[in-house]
């Protein structure tokens, strides 16, 4: 699993539709799928993924992120705009080898030093990348 498919399942994982009754988290990543009964095994499982595509709502990210911080106690960590802070408050390892491995996934052509540009460039594209897979994100963690 790469480093942004960690970001991202950490965030929508977290997400829970209180209307949507019991779900859990999908391990690719994806949104939470409601669990599915099979009467002749006796088994309950989770529904596959592509049948809850059309019916996905949006996740907001912006109130997912204030949530977690919230519970882990973590008020001071500026995730709006710093990928490291982001990655810790999600319990991510925010080491530059890891955020060089995130640079690969996202597709940035910089320099690979852990700079200030790397680090702007690499929370911006997250939170588009975010948005891109059904994150609602607020303008401001785009700019």
């Amino acid at each position: 699993m790469g480093i942004f498919d960690k970001i991202k399942g950490a965030i929508f994982g977290h997400h829970r539709d209180p209307q949507a009754g019991n779900r859990t988290a999908d391990p690719a990543g994806g949104p939470p799928v409601a669990p599915q009964s099979d009467p002749q095994a006796g088994t309950t499982t989770a529904a596959p993924p592509a049948a809850q595509t059309q019916s996905q709502q949006s996740v907001d990210v912006e109130a997912v992120l204030a949530d977690i911080s919230r519970q882990r106690g973590n008020p001071d960590l500026n995730y709006k705009t710093s990928i490291v802070d982001l990655m810790k408050l999600l319990g991510i390892d925010s080491s530059l080898e890891n955020r060089k491995e995130l640079a690969h996934e996202l597709g940035y052509t910089g320099a690979l030093d852990g700079s200030a540009e790397m680090n702007i460039w690499l929370h911006k594209e997250t939170m588009r990348q975010l948005a891109a897979n059904g994150g609602n994100v607020p303008a401001s963690f785009l700019t």
